[in-house]
């Protein structure tokens, strides 16, 4: 029942993830391309700068939570049950987003985004397993 509710929502939800990503929370195009490639930096001077919690908390957890969906998806292809190639898979998506977040210049192409977003798939992933062990049958 689960898989089934997860194979029609995905696609719609990665549409949404994607339109949020390019044009989503009032995004307009950058006069120039920026790229931030030192980890964890641009989330720190992030935390530094913002004065308000519920930025923070919305970009930053924003980054891991929204990607949690994307760690189930060896429920639709059967190669990404294993963890290694759905991250592997996964990494190489984000990083082709990232590309182009850079190249439209609508929005920052950020490692700090990549490093986010995968740890919110490994999550996702060790949701997928729990729930496969305790709740055999509803994820059927």
């Amino acid at each position: 029942m689960l898989k089934k509710f997860y194979k029609i929502i995905i696609l719609p939800f990665t549409i949404l993830l994607l339109y949020l990503m390019f044009f989503g929370m009032g995004r307009t195009q950058y006069e120039v391309n920026v790229v931030r490639v030192e980890p964890f930096f641009s989330t720190l001077y992030f935390v530094e700068n913002t004065i308000r919690w519920w930025d923070i908390i919305r970009i930053v957890l924003g980054n891991i939570v929204m990607f949690i969906p994307f760690g189930f998806l060896g429920w639709i292809f059967p190669r990404l049950q294993n963890l290694k190639e759905n991250i592997f898979v996964f990494v190489s998506a984000i990083v082709i987003v990232e590309a182009l977040q850079y190249f439209t210049r609508l929005g920052i192409c950020e490692v700090d985004d990549v490093i986010l977003n995968t740890f919110g798939v490994f999550l996702g992933w060790q949701i997928k397993r729990m729930l496969e062990i305790k709740f055999t049958k509803f994820v059927v």
